[in-house]
């Protein structure tokens, strides 16, 4: 499998191509926004882990013109922490986010958590209504009213866990552990982040996931 690594710092993309290698990933480099949108243009990556702040086309940008074209998974790496920053990535329809400094084991880890959940095949063929809201598996697609949902990959693969779990108390730690497919290291956000965007986009229905307090959340059966 090969790995696109974006950052204007050469140290660290040597980091993490090191790193990579012994995993038995190919690596590629780009110093800049502009040259992994280029690079993507002509090449396949089967992940792409991109920085934030760079000079000429900052990382956001760079996900939004890439996204244009491709669905290729994308873990953003970043020295800011602020939910605002995490959002915004999530929104873009990234697949994790890595906050600087970061430990290149943990890098690797997240790296085949996100290519095993992007390879896996999806068996569901369930199509499950509740109310106005309608969640079908096999054709991951949700639609609130009748009107289609633009979900991120990560809120569709939470949002599908919760409501195959619906009227089930989930963990905090279960959830993580179970959608995400990795040991989490401490920050939390993530998850919360995750559960206030899919709250936005359920509208209506955004009261069917419950926030279980100590606990973590449950997806309301009615």
């Amino acid at each position: 499998m090969k790995l696109l690594i974006v950052d204007d710092e050469s140290r660290i993309r040597s980091l993490i191509a090191k790193y990579a290698s012994f995993e038995g990933y190919e690596t590629e480099e780009a110093a800049n926004g502009i040259q992994a949108v280029e690079m993507c243009r002509k090449n396949r990556y089967d992940l792409i882990i991109m920085d934030v702040m760079m000079p000429e086309l900052d990382g956001f940008s760079a996900v939004r013109e890439i996204r244009k074209n491709s669905t290729t998974p994308v873990i953003m790496l970043s020295a800011r922490g602020e939910e605002y920053d995490r959002i915004h990535g999530f929104e873009l329809g990234i697949d994790d986010y890595v906050v600087k400094p970061f430990s290149p084991k943990e890098l690797m880890m997240r790296v085949g958590a996100v290519l095993k959940r992007s390879n896996a095949e999806k068996q569901e063929s369930e199509v499950i209504r509740i109310d106005g809201l309608t969640v079908d598996f096999t054709a991951r697609r949700v639609t609130v009213d009748g009107q289609e949902l633009d979900l991120s990959p990560k809120e569709y693969d939470l949002l599908f866990y919760m409501v195959r779990n619906r009227g089930i108390a989930l963990s905090r730690e279960k959830l993580i552990s179970d959608v995400w497919g990795y040991d989490f290291f401490g920050d939390d956000r993530t998850l919360d982040t995750h559960i206030k965007l899919l709250r936005r986009q359920l509208g209506p229905y955004a009261d069917r996931i419950t926030t279980l307090r100590g606990v973590g959340y449950r997806f309301e059966k009615e």
